[in-house]
C-alpha cells in the first residue's frame, strides 16, 4: 500500500512581497522545467504575453508586474507568470453547489500529487481579499472573494488546444474584478481560453451558474450547479470512462436536487467514492475537498478524518500534513 505525504500551507500576505518571493524561489526550478518541457520556442514571447494581459486582463497588469519584479525580472519567469498558452494539463475534479438559505460550493480536486502547490493563499491584492488554493504561483484552482463570489474549476473533457489563458489565471481574474455571478458571466464572454474547462460559480445572493469554456467555440452558460469532466455531452470517451465523469455528475445532481439533502450530507458524499478517488498513480486521486460558503466568507479544506477551517475574519497561517493512501488496483 503506497502512502503519499502532502504538506499544505496557509499563507497570508496583503500585497505581493517577501512571502510570495520565497515561494517563487522554492518552486521556480520545477515550474521552469514544466514551462519549457516542449522547448522554449513552444511558449509565447514576452511581448505577446504582456500584450494579451493588457488587452484582456488590464486590471491584473500592476500585480503581474510586481510579481515579475519579485521573481527577478527574467524573461522565462515573466512569460510563465503571464499564463498565456502554458503547457496543457488534464485533471479530474467534481463540484456542486447546494443553495438553501445560503449557497455552499463543494469541490474535489483530483490530480497528480506531485503537481499540487499545497498553498492556501489569503491575499489582499489591489484592495480585493481572496482566499483560494494556489496554482502557478498566482493563479487559483478554486477560491472566493470578500464580495461573496466563489469559483471552482474542472477539466472540460475535450482535448482541444487554442490561443488563450490558462484557466488558473481566469479564476484569479474573476475573483479580483467581479462581485457577482452576473458580472462574472460578462467577463467570461470576452476572454480567450487555451483549453476546455468548466467553471462553477456561486455568489452570496444565491445565483449559480456553470460556464463551459473552450478555445474553439463561445462560452456556454448552464443553470446547472454541477460540473465534473464533460460538458453538455461526453466527447472524450476514454477519459470519461477512466474518471467516471457521468457517474459522478449523476450523483451530485441527485443530491443537490433532493430537498432533503443537507450541507453535511453533500460534503460527506464528496469524501467517499465515486466522488472521492484514491488512484493517485493514475493522476486522478482526490488531493483535497474544499467547502466554500461565500455569503459567510468561510471555507473548510477537508480530507477523510481532518478539517481545516479558514475565513476572512479568522485566517490562521500554518501547515497541515496529510497522508494519502493509494488504492489497490486489480
Amino acid at each position: 500500500m503506497q502512502e503519499i505525504t502532502l504538506t499544505f500551507q496557509a499563507v497570508e500576505e496583503d500585497e505581493p512581497g517577501l512571502k510570495w518571493q520565497q515561494r517563487f524561489e522554492a518552486a521556480w526550478p520545477e515550474y521552469r522545467s514544466w514551462f519549457l518541457r516542449e522547448g522554449d520556442a513552444a511558449r509565447p514571447t514576452y511581448a505577446h504575453s504582456i500584450r494579451m494581459l493588457r488587452t484582456h486582463m488590464p486590471e491584473l497588469v500592476p500585480i503581474y508586474e510586481r510579481l515579475v519584479e519579485l521573481a527577478g525580472g527574467g524573461d522565462v519567469a515573466a512569460r510563465m507568470l503571464a499564463l498565456v498558452n502554458p503547457p496543457p494539463y488534464l485533471a479530474g475534479c467534481s463540484q456542486g453547489v447546494l443553495v438553501r438559505d445560503r449557497p455552499v460550493l463543494v469541490r474535489n480536486y483530483d490530480y497528480a500529487p506531485s503537481r499540487l502547490e499545497c498553498v492556501i493563499q489569503n491575499s489582499g491584492w489591489a484592495g480585493r481579499r481572496v482566499i483560494g488554493m494556489s496554482d502557478c504561483l498566482w493563479g487559483l484552482l478554486d477560491g472566493m472573494n470578500d464580495a461573496g463570489l466563489a469559483v471552482s474549476l474542472a477539466f472540460g473533457g475535450r482535448p482541444v488546444l487554442g490561443e488563450g489563458f490558462g484557466v488558473q489565471l481566469v479564476v484569479r481574474y474573476l475573483l479580483q474584478v467581479c462581485e457577482t455571478v452576473a458580472e462574472a458571466r460578462e467577463v467570461l464572454t470576452r476572454l480567450p481560453y487555451q483549453l476546455a474547462h468548466s467553471l462553477t460559480l456561486a455568489d452570496a445572493g444565491g445565483e449559480v451558474v456553470t460556464a463551459y469554456l473552450a478555445p474553439d467555440r463561445d462560452v456556454v452558460f448552464r443553470a446547472s450547479p454541477v460540473a465534473t469532466n464533460h460538458q453538455d455531452v461526453v466527447e472524450w470517451t476514454e477519459h470519461a470512462a477512466v474518471t467516471r465523469t457521468l457517474e459522478r455528475e449523476a450523483l451530485i445532481l441527485r443530491l443537490v436536487s433532493d430537498p432533503e439533502t443537507t450541507d453535511e450530507a453533500l460534503v460527506a458524499a464528496f469524501l467517499h467514492p465515486p466522488l472521492y478517488s484514491s488512484t493517485y498513480s493514475r493522476g486522478f486521486g482526490t488531493l483535497y475537498t474544499a467547502v466554500y460558503r461565500p455569503a459567510e466568507g468561510r471555507v473548510e479544506y477537508l480530507w477523510p478524518g481532518a478539517v481545516w477551517p479558514q475565513s476572512f475574519d479568522r485566517f490562521r497561517e500554518g501547515t497541515h500534513v496529510e497522508v494519502l493512501i493509494e488504492a489497490s488496483v486489480a
